[in-house]
């Protein structure tokens, strides 16, 4: 049986995950993740997937992809929905939408560009370590909307 204290604590680090993403915190990001000092060696095997990109692995792949992209976002922001976590032994999943807001490019002027809304679905796997729940793997894929052209199909067939 799964404690509510673990449930508690692994939707608290995925909380953490995504405000130090948030807040473009790279170290308060990389000790979200499971380190090369973890048992296993579970840092060769973490892996990563962002929007339309291949698949990253190895612990220094994804925090490399993860500090070019706070390099190159003015903001973002996280609102997460539809978060569903399982704790079964010393590992955790949590699934979720997260219903992000970004910056465009900053303006000649300074200001932050456009602001740019986007669906997405995230599978986030997390480890027990001796330092509590870290980072495993997290996936990321965009929901497509809808056109009118597929809710205009007969028979709910999708046009060749």
């Amino acid at each position: 049986m799964t404690s509510r204290t673990d449930i508690e604590a692994v939707e608290s680090a995925n909380t953490a995950f995504y405000e130090a993403l948030e807040q473009g915190a790279f170290e308060g990001l990389s000790d979200l993740w499971v380190s090369d000092d973890d048992e296993d060696g579970a840092a060769e095997t973490v892996s990563c997937v962002h929007p339309g990109w291949p698949v990253l692995t190895g612990r220094g792949e994804v925090l490399r992809s993860y500090a070019l992209i706070m390099a190159n976002t003015e903001y973002i922001q996280f609102f997460l929905t539809d978060v569903k976590v399982g704790v079964h032994g010393d590992t955790a999943l949590v699934s979720c939408t997260e219903n992000i807001l970004s910056g465009g490019p900053a303006e000649e002027s300074g200001e932050l560009g456009p602001l740019v809304g986007q669906l997405v679905v995230a599978t986030n796997v997390f480890r027990r370590t001796s330092d509590g729940w870290k980072m495993w793997s997290h996936h990321a894929s965009p929901v497509l909307a809808e056109t009118d052209d597929e809710e205009d199909t007969e028979g709910g067939e999708t046009p060749a």
